[in-house]
């Protein structure tokens, strides 16, 4: 029997959180791990103790930014990020497995936490209708590793 590999488990495990989220317009997840060991998970939707947009606004979501972004949720990566930071995990070389790839502002934080390496399912720019996956090259041109994941 073929033992999966750490990647494939992680990358599994940021799918199935997806499935969590509150977020009428999005499903994303993520798994910070470090040698081999999950450190922190995380998917989009308001922070705690807000409104769950899949409950008060079920068919629109909340209300839309200036950006047209939603003006409630945190991002999968930005929730795993702020869950391990209020717990006192390093971060510093880690591994992040991402459903969707980091948009440039989670980009900044992945760069800045000390997150070494990101892995990603889809395209953030192929779902926003973008030109270029800016989250991406940010972090390449830091020297953030950055994979497609399948």
């Amino acid at each position: 029997m073929t033992k999966p590999s750490f990647d494939e488990i992680f990358m599994k495990l940021a799918l199935e959180l997806a499935e969590r989220s509150h977020c009428v317009k999005a499903h994303v997840g993520a798994v910070l791990a470090k040698d081999t060991r999950i450190i922190s998970i995380g998917y989009n939707g308001p922070p705690s103790g807000t409104h769950n947009c899949d409950q008060e606004w079920p068919e629109e979501g909340c209300a839309r930014d200036a950006k047209g972004s939603c003006s409630l949720a945190l991002h999968a990566e930005e929730n795993a990020i702020l869950y391990a930071v209020k717990n006192g995990a390093a971060l510093q070389g880690a591994t992040l497995y991402t459903t969707l790839s980091p948009c440039l502002p989670c980009a900044r934080l992945i760069f800045s936490a000390g997150i070494a390496k990101v892995h990603y399912k889809y395209s953030y720019a192929e779902y926003k209708g973008l030109q270029a996956d800016e989250g991406v090259e940010f972090l390449k041109r830091f020297g953030v590793q950055t994979v497609k994941y399948g």
